[in-house]
Order: structure tokens, then C-alpha cells, then sequence
């Protein structure tokens, strides 16, 4: 006889599961990925350790799922961001500075999914997030490309460098604080105008368009 589990189990076990990922990604909002470790995520979500090894047997699993779970959020609001924008060229600047945005919000978290140093198959499990951030961005810089907007450039590589820089203008070791909204806002702008013009767009279109974007709040 072939045990199937109900809805009811399959509703239980997912949402303890869930339970698990929001004590870690709590755990690495709080204290980077060094934080994240099986015993207080465990205590966090109420459960035994015991249970959450039975979902994650090493923390490299629970940290892979929680990038791939970060990472699908993130991607998701720069793609609401971009798909609201009236065009191609609007969507660009639209999912940069969302993702700007929600990373000084979540400073410590975009730490953790970045540029925190970490065991190297940490490091290789959380590339998940880094990826899906810059591929997000190739598609919207192809889009814009395609239309006539940028000039012809390698989109995955103008993506990746976009990614860099945002990463150590928002949360690198030169990185000026930024926990007064109003600077907040102002970093982003300034990040977004500099990747627009990276990526080949006119200065006064660019201010343009940097003005014309509707900004994520800030807290």
C-alpha cells in the first residue's frame, strides 16, 4: 500500500517549511548569514532542530533555499516596477531604482545575499540571488535595446557590471549610511542616473527619466 499524505499534511509540512524560511531570512536581516545557522532558526519558528534538519540537512540547503525564496521577491518587485512603466526605456530606470530601493531598506539582508565573506559553498549556493538580480536587469536593457533606446552593447555583461556597481554604492565597505529617507532617495536617484548613463543614455534624457520614476518608499 502506497501512503499519500492529505491536503491537510501537505498544507501543515508546507507551512512549516515556510515557518523555517522566515526565521532564517529574519535571522539574516538581523545578522547577516553568519546568523543563519539550524538551532536558532529552529527557535525562532518554535520548532525542534531535529524537524528543520528534516527539511534542510546542512545549512547550505536552507541557505540555497532561502536566496532562491529572496531572490524571487526581489526579482518579482523590479518586474511589477518595470511592467507599470509606460515603456521599455521607463522600465529600466523603474527596476533599477526598485531594486535600489529595497536593497538600503533591507541593507543588512542584501549584505548577506551578496558581499557578506562566507564559506565558499555558502558562497556558491546564495549566486542564485546575484544572478536572478542581473538577469532581471538583461532583460529589461534587451527590451530597451531592441526598441532603439540604448545603443548596442553586450546586455548580459552591461547587467552584471550594473549589479557590481550597485552593489558597492548601496552596501559596500564606501558606501555612505543612508537611514534618513530623504538620502535614501537621493543615493538611489544618483545610482540610477549613473547606470543610465552607463549604459549609453544622454545626460538630460537620463535626469529625465530618473525624475520621472516613481520611487519604492523607503521604509
Amino acid at each position: 500500500m502506497v501512503y499519500r499524505r492529505t491536503d491537510k499534511v501537505a498544507r501543515r509540512l508546507a507551512a512549516r517549511r515556510e515557518a523555517i524560511l522566515t526565521a532564517a531570512r529574519f535571522a539574516a536581516n538581523e545578522g547577516g548569514m553568519g546568523a543563519v545557522q539550524i538551532a536558532p532558526v529552529a527557535e525562532r519558528a518554535g520548532i525542534a532542530a531535529g524537524t528543520v534538519y528534516r527539511y534542510f540537512p546542512a545549512k547550505t540547503d536552507l541557505v540555497a533555499e532561502l536566496a532562491t525564496a529572496v531572490a524571487e521577491q526581489e526579482s518579482a518587485a523590479m518586474r511589477h516596477a518595470a511592467e507599470a512603466a509606460p515603456g521599455a526605456l521607463s522600465a529600466l530606470p523603474a527596476a533599477i531604482a526598485t531594486f535600489a530601493m529595497r536593497a538600503l531598506r533591507a541593507r543588512r539582508l542584501t549584505w548577506a545575499m551578496l558581499t557578506e565573506p562566507v564559506e565558499a559553498e555558502v558562497d556558491a549556493v546564495r549566486l542564485v540571488y546575484r544572478q536572478s538580480i542581473a538577469r532581471e536587469l538583461e532583460t529589461r536593457i534587451r527590451a530597451a535595446i531592441d526598441d532603439g533606446h540604448l545603443p548596442a552593447q553586450d546586455a548580459a555583461l552591461s547587467a552584471a557590471a550594473l549589479v557590481g556597481a550597485m552593489t558597492e554604492g548601496l552596501i559596500g565597505p564606501l558606501a555612505s549610511a543612508a537611514d534618513d529617507p530623504a538620502k535614501s532617495r537621493l543615493a538611489v536617484q544618483t545610482l540610477t542616473l549613473l547606470a543610465l548613463r552607463a549604459l549609453g543614455i544622454v545626460d538630460a534624457r537620463a535626469r529625465g527619466l530618473v525624475v520621472q520614476t516613481a520611487l519604492p518608499p523607503a521604509d
